[in-house]
């Protein structure tokens, strides 16, 4: 008997492999991605099935379906205040920026105003400003907040709104803010503030998706002002971590129309984890004293196009005279590493800026992989020296921006949950202009000698780690 259960579970076990394997096939998004895990699957499904259930999963699917049920209620919403935005709408004739309008399923809107914020210190002290100025809601969301001295200024701020009667709610994401304590989170909710975790892996069905972030880092207040960024909530933001040292990082604030397009994220990821439809103001709020067009690019693993990969690719393609490029993990897809070496073969001045000192070292050891050839070809790879660099920033000639949450790693481009403002305005990529020429100043230059005379062991363990990009 013992004997005949034996097989009959060994069987079980191969058939799911067996299944699983087709499902690979048939919904992996890179073809490397598929004979990674049919291999695994048909030849060691002990481990491979629960790995592919959890590391696997190529789309959010829940989210996927709840947008399906988000047709007859947001839907319908944002149809009935879409008319609002017409005045604002741009008559876009550049192909391009026609391209990040289709990739991101929203307008090019004018009478905006955006302001860089470097550092810790600017970014906050506006964040803190605009929830003192609420008057009838905040959006908070957050990758990672931690219960320390910044995390305590932002609770402040959010129970002193609710004390003024505006309505404030708050997500963030169950993995990134693990360590966020259960006082924390009680006390905002006892005094009123709406309080929810994102979870990719809600309910019985949905279960299986661990792999799954939401990065976005997005702050609304009104529907009249906005801000995104790579920051999230913790002291080492401020560069108060003795581990890392001085934080370099950048952020942004939005007024105007554009604002509206960060308050439909944060909609759509609070509808996904409570089940509820939020009143909020849908009037576009008008900023001319500077103003830009800008497009808001939400991205994820729900769309259907791989959105953030091919913002970056358009990016790259679009670029003439320069592609500078800021990122603290990087560890790009095919695509793109083939991209910038044609770039710089068709003498665009292309700069990838990363970190010196990782705090990631698998991503940090990955890179070392692909690094060789990319410079080979003509890309320019910075070191930034003075702390850790964490912005996520693209410079597109004289002609444009983008700044937002996206890493150039696989988990940016096809597990995570991000938001991007990709402005087409010649004063703000002046801006961001002047910004990178004063970080790249303060960057050592890698070269091709050093990264070919590196010892054998650090090329295999550098190979090695390369593999495990896709669940970076």
């Amino acid at each position: 008997m013992a004997s005949w259960l034996l097989g009959l579970a060994i069987f079980v076990v191969h058939l799911l492999g067996f299944l699983s394997a087709v499902l690979a096939l048939l919904s992996s998004r890179t073809s490397q991605g598929a004979v990674a895990w049919i291999i695994s699957l048909v030849t060691f499904p002990y481990v491979a099935v629960p790995a592919y259930w959890i590391f696997g999963r190529p789309r959010f699917y829940g989210y996927i379906s709840a947008r399906g049920e988000r047709d007859s209620v947001l839907r319908r919403i944002l149809a009935d205040q879409h008319w609002r935005l017409d005045p604002f709408l741009v008559d876009v004739r550049s192909p391009d920026v026609k391209a990040v309008e289709r990739l991101s399923k929203m307008p090019l809107t004018s009478g905006n105003q955006a302001e860089l914020l470097v550092d810790g210190k600017s970014t906050f002290d506006s964040i803190f400003a605009g929830i003192d100025s609420a008057e009838r809601y905040v959006l908070v969301q957050f990758f990672i907040v931690r219960h320390d001295a910044l995390g305590q200024q932002l609770k402040e701020r959010m129970l002193r709104a609710v004390k003024r009667g505006v309505r404030v709610y708050f997500l963030y994401d169950e993995i990134g803010s693990r360590k966020l304590a259960e006082g924390y989170l009680s006390e905002l909710a006892d005094a009123g503030v709406e309080v929810s975790p994102f979870r990719s892996s809600r309910g019985f069905k949905h279960r299986f998706q661990l792999n799954f972030r939401n990065h976005r880092k997005v702050l609304v207040v009104d529907g009249r002002e906005g801000w995104l960024g790579g920051f999230n909530v913790g002291v080492e933001y401020l560069g108060q971590h003795p581990r890392h040292g001085p934080w370099r990082d950048t952020h942004l604030k939005l007024a105007g129309p554009s604002v509206l397009g960060l308050q439909e994220a944060f909609w759509e990821d609070w509808h996904w984890a409570t089940g509820e439809v939020i009143n909020l103001c849908w009037e576009p709020q008008v900023v001319c004293e500077e103003c830009q067009n800008v497009i808001i690019v939400p991205s994820g693993p729900a769309d259907h196009q791989e959105t953030a990969s091919l913002l970056v690719q358009l990016a790259i393609h679009s670029a003439h005279e320069r592609l500078w490029v800021t990122s603290p993990y990087f560890v790009p897809d095919q695509g793109v590493q083939d991209a910038l070496r044609l770039a710089a073969m068709r003498g665009v001045d292309v700069r990838i800026m990363m970190p010196e000192h990782p705090d990631h070292l698998l991503i940090y050891l990955s890179a070392f992989s692909f690094l060789p050839d990319m410079v080979r070809a003509g890309v320019k790879v910075y070191r930034y020296q003075p702390g850790f660099m964490h912005q996520k920033v693209i410079l597109i000639d004289d002609a444009a921006a983008a700044v937002g949450t996206v890493n150039l790693d696989n988990r940016s481009f096809r597990l995570n949950f991000e938001i991007t403002a990709f402005l087409p305005d010649r004063g703000f990529a002046a801006e961001v202009h002047r910004m990178l020429e004063h970080d790249f100043a303060v960057c050592r230059r890698i070269d091709y000698e050093e990264l070919h005379h590196r010892p054998l062991w650090l090329k295999l363990v550098s190979r090695a780690a390369y593999l495990t990009a896709p669940i970076q």
